[in-house]
């Protein structure tokens, strides 16, 4: 058995009070009751779904992925052993801390910490913005995407797709080796970039109507310097999205409109086109730094190059108030 959703993100910062408003008054997310070590966000009726917590370094924690079952987990950490890979069984005490009923905690190659859990716990309250949003997409997608810079993505292959399971959507190698993995029907759940770098790049968060990015964009605009990248459309994922600053330097994408995929059929391949159909400026970097990527966008309106509008059902929190009217 295999992940079946990326479940909760753990996030390592100085900077708790920034995480707080920037999770709320920007992303939506809702802000639970605070400890003086950590943050906690909701996105929808699973207890938590974001974890930050004080630290001097600031950057990626954990990963935690959703498995079936108990039995699923327990196969998957069983596999993992029979591959060489170090698991441990998480303490009920940390298991409590992630509102989850049990889990396992182990390392990729390149020394980044993976939970693999079952049983999250449901919250009994409903779901309350920190801004007016329709609610984002996750239900059985998952919380959203996460990408790693690593140093090597070639070498780390090999982990990811043959011994946890993730199935590869695409790739490209050039001018780095990019991989994209699913888990679920949403395009990806996963990727790493070759950047050279480690740590984490982004994550992403889906929307459930355009115009919530829309106007988290206008927001973000207010702050000096929290657009990274501009408002553009993916071309592998379909997602029309932003990239904000995060407090902790990576950035965090917010999107609408992302692929849904028929995992039982589809196919891994190269793709040639960049990452965008359009838009995209990725302010952060020198106008030499964008060139090469502005003219991909360029080549690819040249072609004529577009994406469909695929969006289905998702959104549980937004499916559930619209049967509430």
């Amino acid at each position: 058995m295999s992940p079946i959703a990326l479940g909760y993100i753990g996030i390592r910062s100085g900077h708790l009070d920034d995480w707080g408003g920037f999770a709320t008054r920007l992303l939506g997310m809702q802000a639970l009751d605070s400890a003086a070590s950590s943050r906690a966000f909701r996105m929808d009726d699973q207890a938590q779904r974001l974890i930050v917590s004080r630290d001097k370094a600031e950057g990626l924690a954990f990963l935690g992925w959703e498995m079936a079952d108990a039995a699923a987990l327990d196969a998957f950490a069983a596999r993992l052993s029979d591959q060489g890979v170090a698991v441990e069984r998480g303490s009920r005490a940390l298991a409590a801390e992630r509102q989850v009923a049990d889990l396992i905690v182990f390392h990729d190659p390149a020394g980044t910490r993976l939970e693999a859990f079952h049983g999250a716990i449901r919250a009994d309250t409903p779901f309350e913005p920190g801004r007016p949003i329709s609610g984002f997409r996750t239900g059985a997608l998952g919380m959203g995407h996460a990408v790693l810079h690593v140093a090597d993505a070639t070498a780390l292959l090999p982990f990811y797709r043959d011994i946890l399971g993730f199935h590869v959507s695409d790739y490209g190698l050039k001018p780095y080796p990019l991989y994209f993995f699913h888990v679920n029907g949403r395009h990806h759940s996963f990727a790493m970039v070759g950047s050279g770098r480690v740590g984490m790049h982004h994550f992403m968060v889906e929307l459930g109507m355009l115009d919530d990015v829309g106007q988290g964009y206008d927001l973000a605009q207010l702050e000096e310097g929290r657009v990274a990248y501009t408002l553009g459309r993916h071309t592998n994922d379909h997602m029309t999205s932003f990239y904000a600053n995060s407090p902790s330097g990576f950035f965090v994408e917010y999107g609408w409109g992302g692929r849904v995929i028929d995992p039982a059929t589809w196919q891994p391949h190269e793709t040639f086109d960049g990452p965008s159909f359009w838009g995209h400026e990725r302010l952060h970097l020198s106008p030499e730094q964008r060139k090469p990527l502005r003219d991909m966008r360029l080549a690819a309106a040249a072609k004529g190059l577009r994406a469909p509008v695929e969006f289905g059902p998702g959104c549980a929190w937004l499916e559930q108030a619209m049967r509430q009217h």
